[in-house]
Formats: structure tokens, sequence, C-alpha cells
């Protein structure tokens, strides 16, 4: 192994400190903008030096996934793969990957309309959470707390453009603390966890959330893993919730996490046990 590639579209702390800490353990690298890229279908040979591995670490969700589908074109090893990419990148996508393999997680409706979704929330009662199936740091999501919520909510969805918007997206209101839990995974391994604190609905830190050093406890860490696996592993954030009845469930599995605070307090070292990982992914 000599040198390992981390593509991105903006140069954050994270992809500083993926940098620093792969040269630290002796490893090349080289730091590539996926903006200001060309690639084809004429020749797998390109004139980016892309190394052994690929960390893909885009805030774009749709320019990552397609980034990664041209380097597993090009038969170069990307962490996340495409698979993993496309089923946490759309909340739908997830939420199924999760049932499937029963995860614990908040009960979820699906319609594929405006009046569907009035039709299912005429059965299912108030209140409800509705979530974008493409988007992240919260935007987008909003409790339903009655009808008139409702009618106002999908009054703006009608008039977008966004075909996503078709799709309603409705999950339980889960009675927690005032906080929830997120939990870095990295293969088979939980590496950190902290408590995102907010008195707000939304417990985001891009959106003002306190964020709290977390005990790893076996139950976390089990959960984690189990929630990693369904969506098809590699190195995820993954959002749990503490229900007062039902116990921990998880509500969200993010691709390319953000781990800049997290760092800060781990007791583990997160950007090292990234790189250790993505090198391992390429010598089996």
């Amino acid at each position: 192994m000599s040198k390992i590639c981390v593509v991105f579209d903006r140069l954050r702390s994270e992809e500083k400190m993926l940098q620093k800490e792969a040269e630290s353990l002796g490893y090349d690298t080289s730091m590539i903008d996926a903006k200001i890229t060309q690639l084809n279908t004429e020749s797998k040979k390109t004139d980016y030096d892309f190394g052994q591995v690929v960390l893909e670490r885009c805030v774009s969700y749709f320019r990552g996934l397609h980034f990664t589908s041209c380097l597993e074109f090009l038969d170069i090893p990307v962490i996340n793969k495409f698979s993993v990419a496309t089923n946490c990148g759309n909340k739908m996508f997830m939420t199924l990957c999760l049932a499937k393999h029963k995860v614990p997680t908040p009960k979820t409706y699906f319609s594929f309309s405006k009046e569907g979704a009035e039709e299912n929330l005429a059965k299912i009662g108030f209140p409800m959470v509705i979530k974008p199936v493409i988007g992240s740091w919260g935007r987008g999501v909003m409790p339903l707390k009655d009808k008139d919520t409702m009618d106002a909510v999908f009054e703006i969805r009608e008039l977008t453009d966004g075909p996503h918007d078709r799709i309603y997206y409705l999950q339980e209101m889960i009675k927690r603390p005032p906080r929830d839990i997120r939990v870095i995974t990295v293969g088979e391994q939980a590496v950190g966890a902290m408590y995102r604190k907010s008195e707000g609905f939304k417990t985001n830190i891009a959106l003002g959330a306190d964020p709290e050093l977390c005990e790893i406890t076996n139950e976390i860490e089990d959960l984690a893993i189990k929630a990693s696996k369904s969506v098809g592993g590699g190195i995820l954030g993954v959002d749990m919730m503490e229900d007062k009845e039902k116990g921990l469930v998880v509500h969200e599995v993010n691709n390319t996490v953000e781990f800049k605070g997290l760092s800060r307090v781990a007791k583990r070292n997160i950007p090292k046990e990234m790189i250790e990982f993505a090198v391992n992914s390429v010598r089996k």
C-alpha cells in the first residue's frame, strides 16, 4: 500500500485530519477535488492519482454518489461503496434496510401523493414527523402536530418542483429525552459516540445542539453495528434515540459522516481508525 486518496468537494477539518493521520502512519496521500475532475468511459486510465483506495468525502450527496459510481467503474476501491451511499442517502431506502434486518426503528409510513399522505395520517393520527427522503442537517424535517400544520406543510410541498417532495415519509414521534446519540462505526467497531443535546425538536450539531461524550455500552455498540451492516457496512454515522418505552431505536444511518467535534473528546483516534480500515479493506 503506497497511497490513499481523499476525494472531497469542500476541504473541511475532517479531510485535513484524514490526510494528516494517513501521512503520520507512513502512507502517501492525494487530495482530489471532485468539482474539477473529468472522467469518461473511454478508458479506465485517468489523469488522477486515486491511489490504492479512495475515501469519498463529498458534502454533496449527489456529487459523491455519482463520483463513487465512476470510481467503481474504474475498478478503484472506494469507501463507502455505491450501494451503501445509495442506501444511506435516501431515508426511505435506509429505513427499509433497517426494517428488513430487524433493527429497532420508529414506525414509518410511506405515501406517494398528497392525498395518500392525508389518508395515511387520518388513520395514524397526530403527532407525526415528516422528513424529506433526501437531505441532511435536519433540513425539511418537521413535526406535524395537527391537521392545520399538515395542511400548511403539504401545501408548500405541492408548490415545489422537487421530485422527491412527491414521496411522503412519515414517522412516529419518539418520546425521548432532549437528546439523541450519534455513533461512528468503522467496520464492525463503534469507535466513538456522543449525545447531541437540544431543547428544540432537532438535535443536529449544525443547528446548534450541544455535544457531550457518550459511553459506548454493549447495547449501543451492538445496535450500531447491526444498523451499519443493514445498509452494507463501512464508515458510518448511526443515529439513535432513547424511547421511554421501546428502548434504543435507530432513526438514521449517515454515509459521509462528520467527526471533527467527536474527535476532540473521543477516547479513540477516529481518523486513524478510518485510515487503518481503508488500508485493511484492500489488503484482504
